[in-house]
């Protein structure tokens, strides 16, 4: 049982079939268009990918993923350090947190919930603005993916 500060849940019907939310989630270069990061490498299952933030105000900033699991057009999950934003801080030495991507097939196209996760393990002196801040950073990215796979087919 998780407590409610653990974990994050939002959730969003797209009018876009999940082999397309699929591509736009698991495609390195897609993911980026929407997310704002330049990724290096592409995701893939028990490997890590980073990259330069390009959203205005976080370009210093690197994120790095552990892609964990892979299923086509029904889950996409890795494990990252949430706000990870002070370069001075080595976030390597807390536990991750876990981020899943969940598609289903909808007759109007697919709906797809995004939970992360493990909040409860973060520092508690960061834990609170951490838990914040992806609050509001997933409700924002839950709009951008909504309107990359509306404007790209």
């Amino acid at each position: 049982m998780t407590s409610s500060s653990d974990r994050i849940e939002k959730r969003i019907d797209l009018n876009a079939p999940p082999a397309r939310v699929w591509r736009a989630l698991t495609d390195h270069r897609e993911f980026g268009q929407w997310f704002r990061v330049n990724l290096e490498a592409p995701f893939v299952p028990g490997q890590s990918t980073r990259g330069r933030i390009t959203y205005p105000g976080y370009e210093h900033l690197i994120m790095e993923v552990v892609v964990q699991k892979m299923v086509p057009e029904r889950l996409f999950s890795f494990h990252w350090h949430p706000y990870a934003v002070d370069p001075k801080v080595d976030y390597s030495k807390e536990p991750p947190t876990l981020v899943e991507f969940k598609l289903e097939k909808t007759p109007a196209g697919t709906v797809l919930v995004v939970t992360e996760s493990g909040f409860d393990s973060i520092p508690a002196a960061r834990r609170a603005e951490a838990f914040r801040m992806n609050s509001g950073g997933w409700t924002e990215q839950m709009k951008n993916i909504e309107a990359h796979v509306t404007r790209t087919p």
